[in-house]
Order: C-alpha cells, then structure tokens, then sequence
C-alpha cells in the first residue's frame, strides 16, 4: 500500500488504559486479483495445430499463453499447454483448450499475482515517433520501445533490431 495520510486519535475518557488509534489512507498497489492458471499436457497434436489453438486462446482473452517441454509417459516427449487468465473467462478459455486440442482435460489453479502499473507513451524521435511501454509503481520503473516501432526503424535504416533500440536509447538520454 502506497501510504497517502496517517491519522491519529486519543479518546476522552479513561479506561484505565490509553486510547487511542492510528488510521492510514492509501492506494493498493501491485497486488491485481488472482488468475487462473490452465494446464493440459499434450504429446500428438502437430506444432501448427498447437499454435492454431494458442492464437484461438488469446483471441478469446486470455492474458499469456505459453508451451513447456515435457516429458510424459511411455518415455514420450510432449509439451504442457498453459494459459493464464482471468477468474471469469476460466471455464471459457478451458473449453476452447477442449476444443482445440487432443487433451481429455484441464487443471485449473488459481494464483495472486503482483504487477507494475502499465501505460504506453508515445514519444518523437528523429526516426519518426516510438510509443514505450511504460510500467511501474513502488519506486521502480521500466520503459521498453514496442518490437513494431523498433522493426520499421531497423527496416527503414538498415540495422538490427539491437542497433534501432540503442538508438532510441541514445536518443531518450540526450
């Protein structure tokens, strides 16, 4: 909690003991509600088919979806299928997992998560303009340029994707 005031109070009457009472006001900060985790393990799904129901899961709101290699039985390598999303979209997204790939189920698990307060900026360079994801809170903070801004600038120059972003750093310094 970011502290914004303090309160003090002494009571009036005696108890024999001090009365008194401390309030605080503030933000909440960091602590977002929890996600649901979904999980399947896969090992005879084609890697195009996994992708498929990978973009289908984020087209219907999931927030990150990601593929863990595995090793499963019969000596098999497979890949575990995770998504994280939000507590009312979980048995949506379980049922699109159902439906696009070869697993016969899902677990599900709930996790408190903290993050950073996040924005994008846009700012002008002499490459053109450059938007920067922007997060932070609690006395940390983080700007990224986006990879789509980072790419035309490395198109259109010539450079590496790590060239453009010194660049752009340079450019932010001065």
């Amino acid at each position: 909690m970011r502290t914004e005031a303090v309160g003090y109070g002494m009571g009036g009457r005696d108890y024999g003991a001090v009365s008194c009472v401390r309030a605080f006001w503030g933000t909440e900060q960091g602590q977002t509600p929890s996600v649901a985790e979904l999980k399947c393990n896969l090992d005879d799904m084609t890697p195009e088919a996994v992708g498929f129901a990978m973009e289908r899961l984020f087209e219907n709101g999931a927030l990150d979806v990601y593929t863990v290699p595995v090793g499963m039985k019969k000596s098999r390598p497979g890949i575990q299928l995770c998504c994280l999303c939000r507590q009312a979209d979980t048995e949506k997204l379980a049922n699109i997992m159902l439906r696009h790939t070869s697993t016969l189920g899902i677990r599900v698990s709930y996790e408190q998560r903290f993050t950073l307060d996040r924005s994008t900026v846009a700012v002008q360079t002499e490459y053109g303009p450059v938007r920067l994801k922007k997060a932070g809170s609690g006395g940390v903070l983080k700007l990224k340029p986006e990879y789509e801004d980072l790419a035309r600038i490395a198109r259109e120059n010539d450079l590496t994707l790590d060239e453009a972003a010194a660049l752009i750093k340079r450019g932010d310094a001065e």
